[in-house]
């Protein structure tokens, strides 16, 4: 290759798609930080420092809670492949495509999976799951949180002691979740649990945050089969993660920096003070889009501040509107997904993307683009009602 490659210098983007969000400054200058080698003590410290702050944050007392050297997929795979043998009953719940994505990665493990569906941006009523654990009596039931693809979310409460009345582990996929809504794992009762860095902790993508119950750490130890994968094998790589600082791989050592250091930012705002956050700031962009006449894609009362899946007005074109705001603006958004391809907006307020001055500038944009397209819509009026919300709340718009 005989051209001499430029230094790297993005354009400037305002990240409001379904992940990556924007990230911190501070988590950025984390990153420059100097390497240490893996089993460096002072890495080690830092290691444990990290693993003290994901318990906090997943609200869990567990033991076998550390980062996954990978993105969020690599989280669900790792619980699943652990969690499950080949010949093993596993039953998903499928509203969307991350549901999906759960059945293909237990299928590859050699699960007998029982698929167990509802309309996209709808949720799994408690007594659905009943019914369906009583009949399949699965070893492991998986279920998203908090569904990217729909911006729906599924309400825990009582599935927990549901699974363990028919002995069945519960595996739960918060990547949208954690740190933009309560991830409560200990009081839900969860027994494999797993997310991501790249949403609401603002963090690059790379790691995969997972907590492990006892009662999931029991189940792990007495296979009767090695983990199909070596990399994502816990009971290799809980000995690196543990006391024992056993060598299984070299740690991403400068992700590592930036998940403590996107995690210690969780730990200032206080998770109460963050989630109220989010919620305000989905308030302001939900009465803007209202005021539009664009209406949410998930069931009413389910629907996630951190995550806003909308339908696209009639008259407006999918990619055209998400270039404009792209070119013109610098603001991402995502498209739909499965189903919704083509159907929906992907709105993210996530972790340092939650702020008021994007809440304002996208309204601002979308108005624009949707009238150069000649949609018609009240002008100003998306601003001014989110303005109100803000003034309700007597909210500064300053923000972290």
């Amino acid at each position: 290759m005989s051209k001499l490659l430029a230094e790297l210098n993005p354009s400037p983007r305002i990240l409001m798609g379904p992940g990556p969000s924007d990230v911190h400054p501070r988590v950025l200058r984390a990153m420059a930080t100097p390497l240490l080698g893996h089993l460096d003590p002072e890495f080690l410290g830092i290691m444990n420092e990290t693993q003290a702050l994901l318990r906090w944050v997943f609200q869990t007392q567990n033991t076998l809670t550390f980062a996954v050297s990978g993105t969020g997929s690599a989280g669900m795979e790792t619980c699943v492949v652990n969690l499950i043998e080949p010949g093993d009953r596993m039953v998903v719940c499928v509203h969307g495509v991350f549901g999906q994505r759960m059945v293909d990665v237990a299928q590859r493990a050699g699960a007998e999976v029982t698929v167990l569906e509802r309309s996209w941006g709808d949720v799994f009523p408690l007594e659905m799951i009943r019914e369906t654990l009583r009949k399949v009596r699965p070893k492991v039931l998986g279920i998203v949180h908090a569904e990217t693809s729909t911006g729906a979310c599924q309400p825990m409460e009582g599935l927990g002691e549901l699974c363990h009345e028919y002995d069945t582990l519960l595996l739960v996929d918060t990547v949208t979740s954690l740190a933009g809504i309560p991830v409560e794992v200990d009081r839900w009762q969860a027994d494999a649990v797993y997310s991501g860095t790249q949403k609401c902790l603002s963090a690059p993508p790379g790691l995969a945050p997972v907590t492990f119950s006892p009662r999931a750490v029991e189940v792990i130890h007495h296979r009767k089969t090695k983990v199909q994968s070596w990399y994502l094998d816990v009971t290799m790589v809980e000995r690196y993660w543990g006391q024992e600082r056993f060598y299984h791989h070299t740690a991403p050592i400068t992700m590592i920096y930036a998940l403590r250091e996107a995690l210690r930012l969780v730990q200032e705002e206080g998770l109460e003070a963050r989630f109220a956050r989010h919620r305000l700031h989905h308030s302001a962009l939900r009465a803007g889009l209202a005021a539009l006449g664009i209406r949410y894609a998930a069931v009413e009362g389910h629907q996630l501040p951190q995550l806003n899946a909308v339908w696209i007005p009639p008259g407006a074109d999918d990619l055209a509107t998400r270039r404009m705001l792209l070119e013109r603006f610098g603001i991402e958004i995502g498209g739909g997904l499965g189903d919704f391809k083509g159907k929906v907006w992907r709105i993210g307020l996530m972790g340092y993307s939650c702020r008021a001055n994007n809440v304002l500038l996208f309204l601002a944009a979308l108005e624009q683009c949707l009238l150069a397209q000649g949609v018609r819509i009240p002008e100003g009026a998306a601003v001014a009602a989110a303005n109100q919300v803000y003034r309700e709340h007597g909210a500064s718009q300053a923000v972290r």
